[in-house]
């Protein structure tokens, strides 16, 4: 397993985040056109893509908010590489490429419908903080966030 550092115009982060919209358009229901307005790739100049023997196989990235504050984005592992950690891999690789960039701490939202994405925020020492622009109405959003120390 390696992981890359690149942009939102790599293909292999486009390919994952391809299949990461078709799994949400099927959790998110009626939800998904609200969410996806918000996941424009574009604007991501920060991601990773991990590969098991040269192949993509989970993606991530951060999203400048202000001086201080990254937005976690588009974390995605395709479903024949889940639980062999590479999702861990891409989050503790985006905080400390964060924090080379000088900020200070993540947030995140996703949808709480999607309970391995929960667990998995918790686990890995993210807070649940209350909903925070476009998402400070939305009922199925939860939020988190997390000091880069």
């Amino acid at each position: 397993m390696h992981l890359v550092k690149t942009d939102s115009e790599n293909k292999d982060f486009i390919d994952l985040v391809t299949q990461l919209d078709a799994y949400l358009k099927i959790v998110d229901g009626d939800d998904h056109d609200f969410y996806d307005q918000y996941n424009n790739i574009d604007v991501l100049k920060n991601t990773i893509v991990a590969y098991i023997q040269n192949k993509p196989a989970s993606c991530g990235a951060f999203k400048h908010v202000d001086k201080d504050t990254v937005e976690i984005k588009r974390m995605f592992t395709s479903t024949e590489a889940r639980n062999l950690g590479l999702a861990t891999k891409i989050l503790e690789g985006l905080e400390d490429w964060a924090k080379e960039l000088g900020y200070k701490k993540c947030i995140l939202e996703t949808g709480k419908r999607q309970i391995e994405a929960v667990q998995f925020y918790k686990k890995n020492k993210y807070q649940v903080i209350p909903n925070y622009g476009q998402y400070a109405t939305i009922e199925n959003s939860i939020c988190f966030k997390k000091a880069l120390i």
